[in-house]
């Protein structure tokens, strides 16, 4: 067996020029489908961590999982804000441990602003419920005296280049660019006094700020827009420290809850609450749901990538196929020498097996060449962190489907090779 893949190896080398190509081929899509396989994998690990701890997030009734993808992960926006009242008779609900309110709507150079309390660095946990930590600095104060302090994601932090001590301005509403200031805050500026370490989740492209900075950046907004200076309606960031600052409204909240065996009562109370329309989620069920909703197109990419193997398969066979008829005295000197048929069909089998076994090894290394390359700057454009670490279960499948099917694919040639006569193979028919 071992001078057969010697011969296999020597032959495949005679003819490198032409196999090279295929292999390259085989290297692609391996690399494709095991790239998409972990791109999969690890969007779905990055949104699963996203949470953890939370029972049940509340909002404006709307669907389940554009309610998470707001409350949570910064898409899109919420239809309806809930008022203060509703989050406080939810924290009254006797199974009720804790509820964070947050506020989102403004942005900083493309990165949204995220209002809530002090509480939210104690009660905020992700992945395996790890805590919020500061790389550096510390978390606002939530007071009126620390009113306009702001507290980074690890990400807008080495984005922007900025560290404690710098002052930063707010826009108002959603900014689309980085470099997009929008309607900005800029009579209100903010001191930024703490970063927070990479969590490799929303939190990392987040500006947080105290729910009293975000009421006082609006006292002098109506309906959306800045009231007009010149009428004496603006107010001094010194002075807004003397109304009100308590919010009346908040995007969503997190709640907590003392058993979780009460999570069903609890989302009850507040799905049948009769002062508003709410909508309380599980954040497992609503991102189950996001995966049912995008699961066919996850399906779709992997078929396809299926495809492109299949293409690069069939050009192996292609390949050999065409050379055989150049290499049928070849093979016949083997069968003069002793080699039976079956040694023949080994022989080509051999040789599609080692080239499908080059192109997949060729193809995880270009796989793991393009997470390493890419993994940085694709955390930072999409938040999702991709994991150089080795194949998952799934990806193992699919490097040994890969190089199962060129093994099968291989027969195909060395069955025609097998069928050949030795009178054939010296005198061939032209």
């Amino acid at each position: 067996m071992r001078a057969l893949l010697h011969i296999a190896a020597r032959s495949a080398w005679n003819r490198r020029g032409t196999l090279a190509l295929v292999v390259l081929s085989i290297a692609l899509a391996t690399a494709l489908l095991l790239g998409l396989e972990r791109l999969r994998t690890d969007i779905r690990s990055s949104f699963s961590q996203a949470v953890s701890g939370t029972d049940l997030v509340v909002g404006a009734r709307t669907g389940p999982v554009q309610l998470m993808l707001y409350a949570v992960f910064r898409v899109g926006g919420a239809t309806n804000n809930i008022s203060m009242d509703s989050v406080r008779a939810i924290a009254a609900h006797r199974a009720v441990a804790w509820t964070v309110p947050i506020s989102l709507g403004d942005s900083h150079r493309g990165h949204p602003v995220l209002g809530s309390t002090a509480a939210y660095f104690e009660r905020f946990l992700y992945g395996d419920r790890q805590p919020l930590v500061m790389a550096s600095g510390r978390a606002f104060a939530g007071t009126l005296d620390g009113l306009y302090e702001a507290v980074l994601g690890a990400e807008v932090a080495q984005a922007l280049g900025y560290t404690p001590g710098r002052r930063i301005t707010l826009a108002h509403g959603l900014a689309t660019a980085p470099g997009d200031l929008g309607a900005a805050h800029g009579d209100k500026p903010f001191t930024v006094v703490g970063i927070l370490a990479p969590t490799g989740t929303p939190v990392d492209r987040t500006v947080h700020v105290s729910l009293q900075a975000v009421e006082a950046l609006h006292l002098d907004w109506a309906g959306g827009a800045p009231l007009p200076a010149a009428a004496g309606l603006k107010i001094a960031p010194e002075f807004a420290r003397k109304f009100d600052l308590e919010p009346k409204q908040v995007t969503a909240a997190l709640v907590g809850l003392k058993s979780r065996a009460a999570v069903f009562n609890v989302q009850r109370f507040v799905n049948d609450y009769e002062a508003e329309p709410l909508l309380a989620v599980l954040p497992g069920v609503a991102l189950d749901e996001l995966w049912a909703a995008v699961g066919l197109g996850e399906k779709a990419l992997l078929a396809i990538s299926g495809l492109v193997a299949l293409v690069s398969l069939a050009s192996l066979v292609a390949v050999v196929l065409a050379g055989l008829n150049e290499r049928r005295r070849e093979l016949a000197v083997l069968r003069a020498v002793g080699a039976g048929p079956r040694h023949v069909l080994a022989l080509l089998a051999a040789e599609g097996a080692l080239v499908t076994l080059c192109g997949a090894l060729l193809g995880v290394l270009a796989a793991a060449g393009a997470v390493l390359g890419a993994g940085p700057w694709v955390q930072q454009r999409f938040g999702i962190t991709l994991a150089a670490s080795a194949p998952t279960a799934e990806q193992w499948g699919l490097l040994a489907a890969v190089v199962l099917a060129g093994m099968l694919a291989s027969l195909v040639p060395g069955w025609r090779a097998y069928r050949l006569s030795l009178a054939d193979g010296l005198s061939p028919r032209t």
